[in-house]
């Protein structure tokens, strides 16, 4: 039986689907940022394209406007749905999407409502870690995803998510099964927008129908899919509301291990804790006193942070000091 189950994190919500002891989706969010689904005050700053584009103001953010609603123009207030959330790309940020309506303000729904998942608190059973959410992280980071057979290798470009699969059994095999990893990873990442899947060359038409098969067969509708053409390539759309896991976790390496090792911390307490990381990861905690604030209260006792030149962002450690 497949169960979604919620964490609010220090500097970070998340959420995993889980099936059969496995993650098969999952989704973070982090706080501060304009949420797809809220409908917020909004000013129209520039008009880019008569009628059909414009620069919004959304408080601090900018957001894209399409279209524009006829009457309005240049300096007008109106109230803004937004139907897309800023997606990082590598060197800038794509900005939100709004579009003008005529419905009472609101908050977008939180990722527990949207997804209707039970709380799991710090004094329950890690059943996060239990299903792979460490492991989870780590493909996210470095889009290595191996299967029994092959492997993929994710790269987020502006343009689309791309995998190209590789391995060891026959191509025929090999396309199916890279396939299914595919379509697996973009489920469980909630990769959406324009995706490839470059998949070994097959000549025979009944191999790749079953290649294109095995994603019919786990990604869930609605989605758009082409062919799988002679070179292997096969291209995926999904609507696209919000960042994917890779695409927050690769946008900010640094802020990703932080919250990673306040995760660790929050579940090795109560009592006073040491964490050891990376000079780097510890001056953005230091960044956010809250986040110490919290993990204080969740600790109940002092936290220390310590920081060593010699570890990678990824291998903090937390010390519990009654040890």
């Amino acid at each position: 039986m497949a169960e979604w189950l919620h964490a609010e994190g220090i500097g970070e919500d998340r959420a995993i689907l889980v099936e059969n002891g496995e993650i098969v989706e999952a989704a973070v969010e982090l706080p501060g940022r304009v949420k797809a689904g809220a409908v917020l005050p909004a000013r129209l700053v520039k008009v880019l394209v008569p009628g059909r584009s414009g620069i919004t103001a959304l408080g601090d953010e900018e957001a894209l406007l399409e279209p524009i609603a006829a009457g309005l123009s240049e300096g007008a207030d109106f109230h803004a749905e937004v139907v897309r959330e800023a997606i990082p790309e590598a060197g800038k940020t794509k900005l939100a999407k709004v579009r003008a309506t005529d419905g009472p303000l609101g908050n977008a729904p939180t990722l527990a409502e949207r997804t209707g998942a039970v709380a799991v608190s710090i004094s329950d059973p890690d059943l996060f870690e239990q299903a792979g959410w460490s492991e989870l992280l780590e493909e996210a980071a470095t889009g290595e995803i191996a299967f029994p057979g092959g492997a993929l290798r994710m790269s987020l470009t502006p343009a689309m998510t791309l995998f190209d699969v590789d391995g060891q059994l026959p191509p025929a095999e090999l396309a199916e099964a890279g396939a299914a990893a595919a379509a697996r990873a973009i489920r469980r990442f909630g990769i959406a927008g324009s995706i490839g899947i470059d998949l070994p060359t097959v000549g025979d038409r009944a191999a790749r129908q079953r290649a294109a098969a095995a994603v019919d067969a786990i990604l869930p509708q609605p989605f758009e899919r082409t062919a799988v053409n002679g070179f292997g390539f096969l291209q995926i759309v999904r609507r696209r509301e919000r960042p994917s896991l890779p695409e927050t976790v690769q946008a900010d390496p640094v802020g990703a291990a932080a919250r990673a090792l306040l995760r660790r911390a929050e579940r090795a307490g109560p009592g006073p804790l040491t964490l050891h990381a990376a000079p780097a990861v510890v001056a953005r905690i230091e960044a956010v006193p809250a986040w110490l604030a919290l993990l204080e209260r969740r600790a109940g006792a002092a936290v220390a942070l310590r920081g060593e030149a010699g570890l990678a962002i990824s291998a903090g450690h937390v010390q519990s000091r009654q040890n």
